[in-house]
C-alpha cells in the first residue's frame, strides 16, 4: 500500500474513534447516594470529617498535578484542594439550617483561575455536585451553629503534617481550628489509636501478648516508640501495672481508625456506575499491552515502551496513569517497583511491564512480561509457564464466600512446587523469588480500600503472581535475571469470576502470536536530532 495513503488511513481511522470522553465519569447521583450509605452505619450522634489532600510542591513554584483525596472524591465527586466535607449520622439543626451535611470549598478566583483553571466555588458545587449546604472554606472556624463538643463521637483520619504553603494556607487553617475545637488527641495517628484501643479491650490475662504486639510496632513506628502510656505498658512488669495504665490513655470523643473501616467496607465493592469506569481503565490498560507487543523490537529503550503504553491512554481519553509505570528490561524486571525505566538499547531477555490507565478517577493494574525477541527461550519459558498455571491456580479460589488469603497461598504453594521441580529450589527452602502478596483491591487506589477477609460479588482485584531471580542467585546462573509477573483484573461474581483484561494475550504462545503482527507505529518515523 501506498506509504502515504496508509498514514492517512491510520489518521481517518483515529478521528473515526474519537468521541467525547470527558462527559462520562460519575454523576451526582452516585455520590450522594453513597454519602447515604455511610451516613447508614455511622453511629448514632456522630460526624465524619473529611480533608481534601494537600497541594504538594515539584520544584520552586511548580506543583505536582494536583490528586483528590479518593475518600472525598467517592463521596462527593469534588477534585479541588482546600475543602472539608462533614456528614452527620442524622440531620440536624446548625444555626439557622437543617441538614445531615456541610460542605466548605475553595472560592471562585478569577486571577488563579487564569493560571490555573476554572474552580467551581460554592454555587458550582450546588449545581453540578448536587449539594444543598456550601459554603466558603475561609467560614469553617467560625459557622455559626457548628459545635464538635456536642457529638458523642467525632470521626476521622489522622490528621499528618502538610506542606506551609500559600497553597495550602486555606487547608491548615480548617485543620488547624478542627484541632482546636474537636479536642483532637495530640500526637495521634491509626497506629498509636489502635494499639490504645486493643489496651481498652485487654484483661489480665491477655496483657502480656499486648504488649508483644506493642514491642513489634515500637521497632517500625516512630510514634510508637515515642509514646509514654505505650512505652510504659510495654515496659511494665505485672499484668496489673499493664491494667492500671488504662487510666493514662488519651481520652477524647475522636476516633482515628473507625472511618477508615467504615470506608474500605463501603469501597471494596464496586457498584455498576463504577464497573463502567474500571472496565474502560482495565480495557485501554489492556490494549496497551497489545499494542506493544506488535511494536515491541531489540533496541527500543524502556522509556519507548512506556511511552507507547502511556500515549494509547492519552489515545482512549485517560486523564493519566494510576501508578508510576513500572516497566523492566532483563534484570531491571526483578527490582519490583522499578520506576526509572531508563535502559536504552534492550535487546535480550524479557521486559516487565506493570502499568495502568487512570480513567475518570479509576485506575487499573496490568501486568505483562514479554520477549524481547518475540521468542521466550527454554529457561524464560518454564519460569513464564510456571507462573501462568500459578496465575490460574489463583483465579481459581476467586469466588465469593472464599477467603482473600487463599488466592496467596495457592499460587504460593504452586510456585513453590514449581520451582523445586526445576532444581532451582530444595524442598523445605526459604526463598524470595516470589517476596509479594499475590492480590489486592483495585478502584480509585491502585491499591483499594478493603476488608481483605472474605471475597464479595462486587470485588475487583488483582492477581499477580510472580518469580523473580536476580543476579547472583543461589541457583544454577542460567536462571539468573529472568523476571516475570503476570497481572490480571478480575471482578468476583456470583458464580465466580470475570477476567476483566482478557484483551491482553496471557499465556507464553499467545504472546509470541501477537508479537508477530505488525505495527502501524513501524510507519512513525521521527526526525534524527543533533
Amino acid at each position: 500500500m501506498n506509504k502515504l495513503l496508509f498514514i492517512l488511513l491510520f489518521l481517518f481511522t483515529m478521528g473515526v474513534q474519537a468521541q467525547s470522553f470527558f462527559d462520562d465519569g460519575l454523576n451526582a447521583d452516585f455520590h450522594k447516594e453513597r454519602r447515604a450509605a455511610l451516613r447508614a452505619i455511622m453511629p448514632e450522634n456522630s460526624v465524619a470529617v473529611f480533608f481534601s489532600n494537600p497541594v504538594k510542591n515539584r520544584s520552586n513554584d511548580v506543583d505536582f498535578i494536583y490528586h483528590p483525596n479518593t475518600d472525598l472524591f467517592y463521596l462527593t465527586g469534588f477534585r479541588e484542594p482546600n475543602a472539608t466535607l462533614l456528614i452527620f449520622s442524622s440531620e440536624r439543626t446548625i444555626g439557622e439550617i437543617r441538614t445531615d451535611e456541610l460542605f466548605f470549598v475553595q472560592p471562585r478566583d478569577e486571577n488563579a483561575e487564569m493560571w490555573n483553571g476554572k474552580r467551581l466555588g460554592t454555587e458550582g458545587v450546588k449545581d453540578k455536585l448536587a449539594f444543598s449546604h456550601v459554603y466558603l472554606n475561609n467560614e469553617f472556624d467560625a459557622f455559626p451553629g457548628l459545635n464538635f463538643s456536642v457529638f458523642d463521637k467525632i470521626l476521622t483520619f489522622s490528621l499528618k503534617d502538610i506542606e506551609e504553603s500559600p497553597s495550602n494556607k486555606p487547608l491548615n487553617a480548617m485543620r488547624t481550628a478542627f484541632i482546636k475545637s474537636s479536642d483532637y488527641p495530640q500526637n495521634a495517628d491509626e497506629v498509636t489509636v489502635e494499639l490504645y484501643e486493643l489496651i481498652r479491650a485487654t484483661d489480665l490475662e491477655n496483657a502480656a501478648n499486648v504488649a508483644q504486639v506493642i514491642g513489634k510496632y515500637r521497632q517500625y513506628y516512630t510514634s510508637v516508640e515515642n509514646d509514654e502510656v505505650l512505652n510504659d505498658f510495654l515496659d511494665a512488669d505485672t499484668p496489673e501495672k499493664r491494667i492500671a495504665l488504662k487510666e493514662r490513655l488519651p481520652k477524647s470523643k475522636v476516633e482515628i481508625g473507625t472511618l477508615g473501616n467504615m470506608m474500605d467496607h463501603l469501597r471494596e465493592s464496586k457498584t455498576p456506575e463504577e464497573m463502567t469506569m474500571l472496565r474502560k481503565a482495565i480495557q485501554i490498560s489492556a490494549i496497551g499491552q497489545v499494542e506493544v507487543m506488535k511494536a515491541l523490537k531489540p533496541g527500543m529503550s524502556e522509556r519507548e515502551v512506556q511511552g507507547i503504553h502511556e500515549f494509547v491512554y492519552k489515545r482512549y481519553g485517560a486523564e493519566g496513569i494510576g501508578y508510576p509505570s513500572i516497566v523492566g528490561a532483563e534484570h531491571n524486571g526483578c527490582i519490583l517497583h522499578y520506576i526509572e525505566n531508563d535502559k536504552r538499547d534492550i535487546d535480550k531477555r524479557l521486559i516487565l511491564m506493570d502499568l495502568g490507565a487512570e480513567y475518570r478517577g479509576y485506575t487499573a493494574d496490568v501486568t505483562r512480561t514479554i520477549p524481547i525477541s518475540g521468542k521466550y527461550n527454554e529457561e524464560e519459558k518454564a519460569i513464564y509457564d510456571l507462573v501462568y498455571k500459578a496465575q490460574e491456580a489463583g483465579f481459581n479460589k476467586c469466588r465469593a464466600g472464599g477467603e482473600f488469603s487463599d488466592i496467596n497461598k495457592e499460587a504460593q504453594r504452586i510456585i513453590n512446587e514449581g520451582l523445586i521441580s526445576l532444581g532451582i529450589i530444595k524442598r523445605g527452602q526459604r526463598h524470595k523469588y516470589f517476596p509479594h502478596g499475590t492480590s489486592h483491591h483495585l478502584g480509585l487506589d491502585v491499591h483499594d480500600r478493603g476488608t481483605y477477609g472474605v471475597l464479595k460479588e462486587g470485588m475487583v482485584l488483582t492477581v499477580e503472581p510472580g518469580i523473580y531471580i536476580p543476579e547472583g542467585s543461589d541457583c544454577d546462573p542460567k536462571w539468573w535475571g529472568i523476571a516475570v509477573r503476570i497481572e490480571d483484573d478480575v471482578l468476583i461474581t456470583s458464580d465466580g469470576y470475570e477476567n476483566l483484561s482478557s484483551l491482553a494475550p496471557r499465556s507464553s504462545d499467545e504472546i509470541e502470536s501477537m508479537m508477530a503482527n505488525p505495527s502501524i507505529l513501524e510507519q512513525w518515523v521521527l526526525p534524527e536530532l543533533d
